[in-house]
């Protein structure tokens, strides 16, 4: 499905505050909110929105302790694999393969360093991984929605 600007201000909009009713979503992209409905609903049906969800302080929940691991791999593994295994971890918020000498890159959250260094024991137990790296957050600098934002203001008018 190809979105045209209209559609790229709806969905800026709605990452921007996906609790906007489609009566304000309409007022700023000058349709009316049974146009911006039937919109949300074609971009839903596309895959274009996945879906909406709450944006968790993970501090606030007792969550404050974090780190980006490097995972080395045995031999060849999948992409499948590491999926998997990373889903058996409730710590783990995000797995990516990358580019360069590690296979994969794994966000983990935790309660403390405690909780973390016993998580990280059991991801490195994963039969397929050789060795790891860490880095633990210190301070978070820029957090952004998971699309960039467009500007979301309606063009003046002459």
């Amino acid at each position: 499905m190809q979105m045209d600007e209209v559609d790229q201000r709806i969905v800026a909009l709605l990452v921007a505050d996906a609790r906007s009713s489609f009566a304000e979503i309409g007022a700023r992209v000058s349709l009316s909110a049974p146009a911006v409905k039937r919109r949300v609903d074609r971009l839903r049906a596309a895959g274009i929105i996945r879906g909406f969800t709450a944006v968790v302080d993970p501090a606030a929940v007792g969550w404050a302790t974090e780190a980006f691991v490097e995972l080395y791999c045995a031999g060849r593994t999948t992409p499948a694999q590491i999926r998997a295994a990373a889903r058996r971890h409730p710590e783990v918020v995000g797995a990516y393969t990358v580019s360069g000498e590690a296979d994969a890159l794994v966000h983990l959250r935790a309660a403390d360093i405690a909780h973390l260094e016993e998580a990280l024991e059991r991801l490195r137990a994963e039969p397929f991984v050789t060795s790891s790296r860490s880095t633990i957050v210190l301070s978070r600098l820029v957090e952004s929605p998971t699309v960039a934002a467009t500007d979301t203001h309606p063009p003046e008018r002459a």
